[in-house]
Order: C-alpha cells, then structure tokens, then sequence
C-alpha cells in the first residue's frame, strides 16, 4: 500500500469542463520527467511499456509485469499513477475483479478497464462487457481506500460498434457504477460531444490521431474532464530513435545528439518523489 492514499487527489482532478492532463509514462525516468514538466497525474501506457519489454501491444503483456511496472512509476513520484490494465487481464468478471484488489494493493489511484477481447479487437458482448465492469466496481467499493474505475467503449476506435454502441455501452458502464468512462477516438468532435452528453460520470479523451489538433480549451467547451495521451509520448521517442538510427545506419551522424545529460538529471531530480 502506499505512504498515502492518492484516490481522493486524484478523484478531485476529475472536473467536466476543466480537463487535466494524464501524462502516460512508459518507465521510471519518464514519469520523473512528466512530473518536473508540471503534471498532475501519472498513467501507464499498455503499448509504451510493452515497447520497454520487446513486445508489441494488446494482450502481450501480463497481469504481474504491468503491476510491477506501475509499482516502479509508483516507487519514483509522488503524483497518483493510474494503469491502463487493457481488458483487466482475463475474460471472466472475476479476474477483473481481483485485477482491481491488486491495483490497489499496488498503490494505484485508479485503472482503466476496457470491452477488447484481446488478443484480437473484437468486443465482448454487451451484456458480458458490462458484467465485467460491474464486477470491476464491486472490487473498487470492497477496498480500503479510494480507487477510481474508468470503464472504456473501445469498439469504436477498433472499428467493431458505432457511436450509438458505444454510447448504450458506456450509459450501462455509468449504471453499473463506473466512476468514469471513456470512448477512444470517436468519429469526431461532434460525436465526442455527444458521448459527453450521455452520461453524467467524467469523460475521458484521447489525444491521439485527428484530436492530436485540438485543444485544451475545446475538449472543456464540450465537458471533457481527463485528456490522456496513451503511447503517444512514447511513440514520439521511438520515432525519433528510429529516424536517427536509420540515418546512423546509412553514415549520417547529423541526427545524434538531442538535449544534454545535465538539463535530463535536472528533471529527474526535480521529479523526484517527495
């Protein structure tokens, strides 16, 4: 467990309409890094971690080796850390919920829980989807302490279900007491203000692909509350290595270089925990 409980602090950052920032960190030193920049929350990214571990994403990676690796971000910044635990780490309602007593045990503020059969991107059925998340927030209200569930709808940007799917998805994820949701990736702005529109729980947006363009103050105008930016950080740094590497490769050493060792320590030393 941790020093202190971070589920209310990180509960209250949940504001529609005045939208905070979940920084993904993809290993230790970047969560100290997203600490010292200024943000107010740490989560984990499945495919950024995956990455770390020589693994592609969806489904590769297991339940202990994401708990151990939200306990390494835990371990080095005292901002409440959020995991992205994919489909919980099973099919059956039971898993997710013993997925959750760890997280907390782990010293999670919250996680987010998702209605991807994986290994593949089809969705569980509606009923199954929807059990699951029950039994998810079961758990949740059973810990000691507080533990923030986000339920997500991620047919849509796997392009298995509709808005309108998502959407009766999401308002039986709010009923089956989810603290919050979210739909990754809707067609566009309109459909994300409508997916806000439909429940009353705070709303979680993906700052990936199209959204990429949009800004802080447009997600608040429709009643966003979180903004994450899943692995797009780390995407960024494996765009970088891959473009400077390839030109290694071919004799062109222009690319090698980047932000100097002591302005990195100085981050790390101000991202600290504290």
């Amino acid at each position: 467990m941790p020093r202190h409980d971070p589920g209310p602090n990180f509960r209250a950052l949940h504001k529609p309409g005045n939208p905070f920032v979940l920084a993904n960190a993809w290993d230790a030193g970047s969560a100290r890094v997203l600490a010292a920049l200024g943000a107010q929350a740490i989560g984990t990214t499945s495919a950024g971690h995956a990455f770390t571990l020589g693994k592609p994403d969806m489904g590769h990676v297991s339940r202990d080796e994401a708990l151990a690796h939200a306990s390494d971000l835990i371990a080095v910044t005292s901002l409440p850390v959020s995991g992205d635990f994919e489909n919980g780490f099973g099919e059956a309602p039971d898993v997710v919920a013993e997925t959750i007593r760890l997280s907390c045990e782990a010293g999670l503020a919250g996680c987010s829980i998702e209605d991807t059969a994986l290994p593949d991107t089809s969705a569980y059925a509606f009923d199954l989807a929807v059990e699951r998340i029950a039994a998810a927030v079961s758990a949740a209200r059973a810990l000691p302490r507080d533990f923030f569930l986000l339920a997500r709808a991620d047919g849509v940007m796997n392009g298995v279900y509709d808005t309108d799917e998502a959407i009766r998805r999401i308002q039986a994820f709010e009923a089956a007491g989810a603290d919050g949701v979210y739909v990754p990736l809707p067609p566009d702005m309109d459909a994300l203000a409508r997916v806000c529109a439909s429940v009353s729980v705070p709303v979680n947006a993906l700052a990936a692909g199209r959204f990429t363009q949009v800004s802080r103050a447009a997600f608040a105008e429709i009643g966003i509350a979180r903004i994450s930016l899943g692995s797009a950080l780390a995407r960024a740094t494996h765009k970088t290595l891959i473009d400077a590497a390839k030109a290694v490769m071919e004799g062109d050493f222009s690319q090698v270089g980047g932000i100097g060792g002591d302005a990195v320590d100085a981050l790390l030393e101000a991202g600290a925990r504290t």
